[in-house]
C-alpha cells in the first residue's frame, strides 16, 4: 500500500518536483516574470514599433521630397522639361527596383509568364506615364497646396472610373461621402489666388490618371498567375513607361537631352538635384511598400490623408504661397469627406 502511494505520488505532475523525473515533466513551465515582461520581448516589440514608425516617417518625407523637388526645378529653378523629367524617375525606378529585387533580395522574384501578362503590364504603364506626367507639369503652375487639395480627391475618380468600367456600384453612404471632397474642391478652387486654367486641367488629369490605374489593374492582374506585388510591377512598368516618354519628351520638349547635358556640365548643383530628385522618387514607391507590408493598406490610406495635409502645409511654408481661409476651408472639408469616404467603404465591405 505504502509502495502504491509512493508511485501515486510520483506520477503527480508537479506535487513533488524532489521525486519527479526530467523525462515525465512533458508540459514547459509556466514563464517566469522576466520571460514574460523582461527586456527582451519589452525590446522586441519597441524594436518593431520603431522599425514601423520609421518606415512611415520615411514614406512622409519621400512624399513630400520629391513634390518639393519637383516644383523646385519645374518652377523656380527652370528646368522646365516635366516629360523628361518623368523619363528620368522611371529609369532611376528601374535601376534601383532591380538592385533591390536582384541585388537584395528585398523581395522574391516574379517572372512575366506570359505576352498577355506584358501586354497588360504595357497598358498599366502607359496610365502610368499618364499620371505622372500630368502631375508633374501642374506643378510648373500650380502651387503644391492646391496640387494637393486637388490629389485628394481620387477616391471620387476611382469610384467613377469602378461604375463606368465594371459596373460596380456602392452603397448610398459612400457616395454620400463623395460630395463634401467635390465641395471641398469647388471652394478651395474659386478662393485659390495662384490658379491657373491648365495646371488645374492637367492636374485633375494626373489624379484621374492615378484613379483609373487602380481599377485598371484590379481588373488586368487579378489571377494568381499574374498579380505581381508592387516592387515586382514596378520593376517592369518603369522601363516600359522610360521607352514611351522619350520619344514624347523628344517631340514635345526638343533636344532636351542635349540641353540637360549642356546645363549639368555648367551647372554641377543641377546634377546633384537631379540625382536627389530620381533617388527619392524610387524611396517613394520603396517606402509605400514597406509601410503596407508592415502596417495594412487601411492604414496606408489613412496615412496618405494625412500627408496632403502634412504637404500642403510644408509647402506654403517653404515657398510661402499666398493662401486664404475659404481655400482652407475647402481643403479641410475636402480631407474630410475623404476620411468619411474611408469609413463608408470599411462599413461597405463589412456587411457582405
Amino acid at each position: 500500500m505504502a509502495e502504491g502511494h509512493a508511485q501515486t505520488w510520483t506520477t503527480r505532475r508537479g506535487s513533488n518536483p524532489k521525486l519527479e523525473s526530467q523525462t515525465i515533466v512533458d508540459i514547459p513551465p509556466t514563464p517566469t516574470g522576466e520571460g514574460k515582461y523582461g527586456s527582451a520581448s519589452v525590446f522586441g516589440a519597441s524594436s518593431q514599433d520603431l522599425v514601423t514608425a520609421f518606415f512611415i516617417v520615411s514614406w512622409y518625407l519621400s512624399n513630400i521630397g520629391v513634390l518639393i523637388l519637383n516644383k523646385y526645378l519645374l518652377s523656380f529653378y527652370g528646368y522646365r522639361y516635366p516629360i523628361f523629367l518623368t523619363m528620368l524617375h522611371m529609369c532611376a525606378c528601374a535601376l534601383y527596383s532591380l538592385l533591390a529585387i536582384h541585388g537584395l533580395s528585398l523581395v522574391p522574384l516574379q517572372l512575366i509568364v506570359s505576352r498577355r501578362q506584358f501586354l497588360k503590364i504595357l497598358a498599366l504603364s502607359a496610365i502610368f506615364c499618364f499620371s505622372v506626367v500630368c502631375g508633374n507639369t501642374s506643378l510648373r503652375y500650380l502651387p503644391v497646396s492646391f496640387n494637393q487639395a486637388i490629389g485628394a480627391t481620387t477616391p471620387f475618380f476611382t469610384a467613377v472610373f469602378a461604375f463606368l468600367i465594371t459596373c460596380k456600384r456602392e452603397t448610398a453612404g459612400v457616395y454620400l461621402a463623395l460630395l463634401p471632397v467635390v465641395l471641398g474642391i469647388v471652394l478651395a478652387s474659386n478662393s485659390e489666388p495662384l490658379f491657373h486654367l491648365f495646371g488645374f486641367i492637367v492636374c485633375l488629369g494626373s489624379t484621374a490618371g492615378r484613379a483609373l490605374k487602380s481599377v485598371v489593374q484590379g481588373i488586368l492582374l487579378t489571377s494568381e498567375a499574374e498579380r505581381l506585388n508592387s516592387m515586382n510591377l514596378l520593376m517592369y512598368m518603369a522601363p516600359m513607361a522610360a521607352v514611351l516618354l522619350l520619344p514624347v519628351s523628344l517631340a514635345v520638349e526638343g533636344n532636351v537631352a542635349a540641353v540637360t547635358i549642356e546645363k549639368v556640365t555648367g551647372e554641377p548643383f543641377l546634377l546633384l538635384l537631379l540625382l536627389g530628385n530620381m533617388t527619392v522618387a524610387y524611396l517613394v514607391n520603396l517606402t509605400n511598400f514597406l509601410v503596407t507590408k508592415h502596417t495594412s493598406a487601411l492604414t496606408l490610406q489613412v496615412l496618405g490623408n494625412a500627408k496632403a495635409a502634412v504637404a500642403a502645409v510644408v509647402s506654403v511654408l517653404i515657398f510661402r504661397n499666398p493662401v486664404t481661409v475659404m481655400g482652407i476651408t475647402g481643403f479641410a472639408i475636402t480631407i474630410m469627406g475623404v476620411v468619411l469616404y474611408s469609413e463608408a467603404k470599411k462599413r461597405s465591405r463589412s456587411q457582405y
